[in-house]
């Protein structure tokens, strides 16, 4: 049996014990992967937005999505044996091919001004 540290959960041998109690899970996977840096976000969705603020249009979201994507689809080169991360992109891809879908339907105009952009297939 293992024996851990009194100051230490046992799920997380290798986190450091936190102040007051508070939760270091979230934090530890945050500083180890980093989702999307804010004002990457921030740029990502003001170059795609169709008006000030916009932050759900499907634009914005196949954009963010697709950056998502990219950035894991670089991950597994690296990680081929990562098959939880690989269902997260799949996932991920079926979700952004909904959006596009959508975006077909509602207004042409739209879906291929977002595929030339982020120069995807189509």
């Amino acid at each position: 049996m293992i024996e851990y540290p009194t100051d230490c959960n046992p799920r997380w041998p290798h986190e450091a014990p936190t102040a007051a109690g508070a939760s270091s899970h979230n934090n530890y996977l945050r500083e180890d992967y980093p989702n999307m840096d804010p004002k990457l976000k921030a740029e990502i969705m003001a170059k795609f937005a169709r008006k000030e603020g916009d932050t759900g249009s499907p634009e914005v979201q196949i954009a963010l999505l697709t950056y998502r994507i990219n950035h894991l689809n670089e991950h597994l080169k690296i990680n081929k044996k990562d098959h939880h991360s690989r269902r997260g992109l799949l996932i991920m891809v079926g979700r952004r091919r909904g959006l596009l879908n959508y975006l077909q339907k509602r207004d042409i105009n739209r879906y291929r001004a977002v595929i030339a952009e982020l120069n995807l297939r189509k």
